[in-house]
């Protein structure tokens, strides 16, 4: 991707560094079941409206490498062209995007959702309209899940983005209201569906990008690799041998690799209904 010397978001909080200290009225349960529930795909935030939530952050000095803070810089980058392009497409609808915070952070980090460790990968969180990346997930991204390139990890930055415009557009609200109706195996179809859709939404996020003319030879094939490469099916094959179709929760590789396609090709909302289709 072509992006160095382009602009970069104001919208990205570094905590790097960062120590994350809790005080929750209502007990550690409280937070223990919203992140629970945003880990389900919920929104923790109808637990946490309920309680009384307090953090802090004791900072320390960081000093990333050169290697570190130029993907820093680079993830910035990448989420200023979300925010370009989700608000030329939400004006062409009559409507204004809200910009999403990105939450550079190291080893652990305290949201709206709750505490996350490096290990739960990036994530967006309802609950504070934020996005969560440790950056130490693009070596994860290249060694355990082989997708590696800079458009690999635009993929999924775009990925957490969708979630975003799905919240904004009471999407999220929608399926989450489903979960006391259905039983966990019905529901985690939606949250497959949910998944899928943000995938499509990354995808419509490419096609812009293409039009710009800042992708690069193999830049598709890279985001197209990480997308299958997340897939439940090849995960849950890859850590258990074996796989547990009632048990997903984001989706086959085929899946994925199918919705962001679809959305890179036609480049707008029109294709963007996962929910409505047999499979």
């Amino acid at each position: 991707m072509l992006w160095k010397g382009r602009r970069e978001s104001s919208n990205v909080e570094d905590r790097r560094g960062s120590a994350p200290k809790l005080i929750v009225g209502g007990g550690i349960g409280t937070i223990i079941l919203a992140l629970a529930i945003y880990f389900l795909g919920g929104d923790p935030s109808l637990i946490l409206n309920n309680s009384q939530l307090n953090t802090s952050q004791t900072t320390s000095s960081y000093q990333g490498t050169a290697a570190e803070n130029e993907l820093a810089q680079f993830v910035s980058v990448v989420l200023a062209e979300t925010e370009d392009v989700w608000t030329e497409l939400f004006r062409k609808e009559g409507s204004n995007y809200t910009y999403p915070k990105l939450v550079l952070y190291s080893g652990s980090v305290q949201s709206a959702c709750g505490f996350a460790g490096a290990a739960t990968g990036p994530f967006y969180c309802p609950g504070d309209h934020k996005l969560y990346i440790d950056l130490s997930f693009y070596d994860e991204l290249q060694k355990r899940f082989q997708a590696p390139g800079d458009f690999a990890m635009a993929y999924v930055i775009a990925h957490e983005v969708g979630h975003h415009v799905q919240t904004l557009l009471g999407i999220n609200e929608k399926v989450m209201s489903l979960r006391s109706r259905l039983s966990e195996k019905d529901f985690n179809k939606y949250l497959v569906r949910l998944e899928l859709q943000a995938d499509y939404l990354a995808g419509v996020w490419a096609h812009h990008v293409k039009r710009m003319k800042l992708l690069e030879e193999g830049d598709m094939e890279e985001a197209i690799n990480a997308a299958s490469a997340v897939g439940d099916d090849r995960i849950q094959r890859d850590t258990q041998g074996y796989v547990v179709p009632d048990s997903f929760t984001h989706g086959t590789s085929e899946q994925r690799t199918y919705w962001f396609y679809k959305g890179f090709r036609l480049g707008d909302l029109s294709g963007a209904d996962t929910f409505n289709l047999d499979r």
